[in-house]
């Protein structure tokens, strides 16, 4: 019998928190046998057969969706069935065996001839024309490996980059930046390992020369074009391969050259005018990407890379040209702990900060007397009690809510994704907010204006304390058309709350207080509940916020008009 993931609704990113069950467990019907989470609930999964779990097809972390087959179980009273049998202890291991008998790969150099200096030649450039050479990437008495570029030439259609084929020092480059090439063309000559001349190799791969050193480039060869090398030459270094400087030549974003006398790259980027027009195409600055080519040359796959690895890393307050909050050591301050966040806190992190940059938020405060609704709750409280509930303001303010939407449908609503129209919900499922040791947890009332006081409390009691011990299913925390966060008793006048995107708008409730309030002829003591409207200006102009809220200030001062 397998167990499969139940309909998990729209819920994206849902991951196994937790595996309650072993292999050989015998279980019942009702066991939980895993649980999953998405960013905003957790829900356990139960067995729905009773049994022996015979296999646990996920583990913790992974990521399912519906459908999934999590749990496999037999009868209780069933043979397990046993694997393949273990190969023998003393067998060899097939891997080692193979390992062993695979003979050792030649290194290229093995295979050079010690006494040849090799030509670097133009290859078949196929049907290509107007091949030129766009790039020098190497120098005379440069090392170079195989895989090192010396050039890169381009046609009218594409680059290539032409590397040394064999490790060796470059002994001349017999082409120019911006000369034509054709196949065959000689572009270098090598001296490969085993027949490097004694002048390359009294080159030591650092910028300092001993003075040892300088007493054996006195009898350096001469060069090519006859005249002897000087001591300044001699003290010249050839850099290690992969090092900046052998970059000497780069082409810049114009397709020409920038370069210094000190051979380091002008721009500090290496990489070819394919790669710089892709960047700018995609508004990427090329001193910050990593080059995986030869060298540490930029190819494009590293600009795309760069580029993925911008949208999906966490943000720090960068992105859309925010500059990001910079990264302090703390711990030079004092002693500091690292506490991870738990999964609801982050992901309730990202919404509210994608929310926040996408909606444009105006928050509107007021009080509303509540004197006499309070006065009516206080009388409810015999009635409650033999329900089974406790009747708190947040029903009535539900339920005036509710109300208040289907007088103004665009609060109740949402814009499409180009902002042009307005989806108007025909249902009224309200979210409130609940503080739970793992983060903020919105679950939904459904269907909120038809329920009664009695019912809005009874679902509030019950969704809050499923939030608290983390039993929310994940139809309890989706569709919400407008959402309610009431700090209660915790305190304060008034905030201002994120609106919970796609939502439009959303109330935040504070601290109720007693204050004077002048009634014509004196101050008579009043109990006033502060309220901040948070809504999307793109959807809700001022002046409907302020209609939203002198007509819900009417509903709770009189809850009579709740009835008309």
């Amino acid at each position: 019998m397998d167990i499969l993931i139940p309909d998990i609704g729209d819920a994206e990113d849902v991951v196994v928190v937790e595996i309650c069950v072993a292999v050989g467990d015998d279980i019942g019907a009702d066991d939980a046998v895993v649980v999953i989470e998405s960013d905003k609930a957790s829900m356990e999964v139960p067995a729905g057969f009773a049994g022996r779990v015979a296999s646990i097809e996920v583990a913790l972390g992974d990521e399912v969706r519906q459908g999934q087959l999590i749990v496999r179980l037999e009868e209780a009273d069933a043979q397990v069935t046993k694997g393949a049998a273990a190969p023998p202890a003393d067998a060899p291991d097939e891997a080692e065996t193979v390992a062993e008998a695979a003979p050792a790969e030649p290194s290229p150099e093995a295979n050079a001839d010690p006494e040849t200096t090799v030509r670097v030649e133009m290859p078949d450039v196929g049907e290509a024309t107007d091949v030129v050479v766009i790039e020098i990437s190497a120098k005379k008495g440069d090392r170079v490996t195989s895989d090192d570029v010396l050039l890169v030439v381009e046609s009218d259609k594409a680059s290539m980059e032409i590397p040394a084929g064999m490790a060796g020092v470059v002994q001349e480059i017999h082409v120019a930046e911006g000369d034509p090439v054709v196949e065959g063309s000689l572009l270098a000559t090598l001296f490969v390992q085993g027949a490097i001349p004694e002048t390359a190799k009294t080159r030591p791969p650092v910028q300092e020369t001993s003075s040892d050193d300088a007493s054996e480039t006195e009898d350096a060869p001469e060069t090519n074009d006859g005249s002897e090398t000087t001591d300044e030459t001699d003290k010249k270094v050839a850099p290690e391969p992969g090092s900046p400087k052998r970059a000497a030549h780069l082409t810049n974003d114009k397709g020409g050259v920038d370069s210094d006398e000190s051979g380091a790259p002008a721009d500090r980027v290496y990489a070819g005018p394919a790669v710089r027009r892709l960047g700018r195409e995609l508004g990427v600055d090329l001193k910050q990407v990593r080059g995986s080519g030869a060298r540490g040359r930029i190819v494009k796959d590293d600009v795309k890379a760069f580029v993925k690895t911008q949208l999906t890393k966490p943000d720090r307050g960068g992105g859309g040209g925010i500059p990001e909050v910079p990264a302090i050591d703390f711990k030079r301050f004092g002693e500091i702990e690292l506490q991870p966040m738990t999964r609801i806190q982050s992901s309730g992190a990202t919404n509210l900060h994608r929310s926040w940059l996408n909606v444009v938020h105006v928050t509107q405060h007021d009080d509303a007397d509540v004197t006499e609704m309070e006065a009516f709750r206080a009388t409810l409280k015999g009635e409650a009690e033999a329900a089974g509930v406790k009747v708190t303001p947040l029903a009535f303010i539900i339920k005036a809510c509710c109300q208040v939407l289907k007088a103004m449908p665009t609060f109740n609503a949402s814009l499409d994704a180009q902002g042009r129209n307005f989806i108007l919900k025909k249902y009224y499922h309200i979210g409130f907010a609940v503080d739970t040791d793992q983060g903020l947890v919105v679950p939904v009332i459904r269907n909120a204006d038809q329920l009664g006081i009695f019912d809005l409390s009874r679902q509030i009691a019950d969704l809050a304390e499923k939030a608290r011990t983390r039993k929310l299913g994940l139809d309890d925390v989706q569709g919400a058309s407008f959402t309610i966060s009431s700090l209660g008793n915790l305190g304060g006048t008034g905030f201002t709350p994120i609106v919970n995107a796609p939502e439009v708008a959303i109330l935040g409730v504070s601290r109720l207080a007693i204050q004077p309030v002048w009634n014509g002829e004196t101050f008579e003591p009043r109990k006033l509940l502060p309220l901040s409207l948070s809504y999307d200006h793109r959807a809700i102009n001022g002046a409907e916020g302020g209609r939203f809220m002198v007509m819900l200030c009417d509903l709770l001062k009189d809850l009579r008009r709740l009835t008309l």
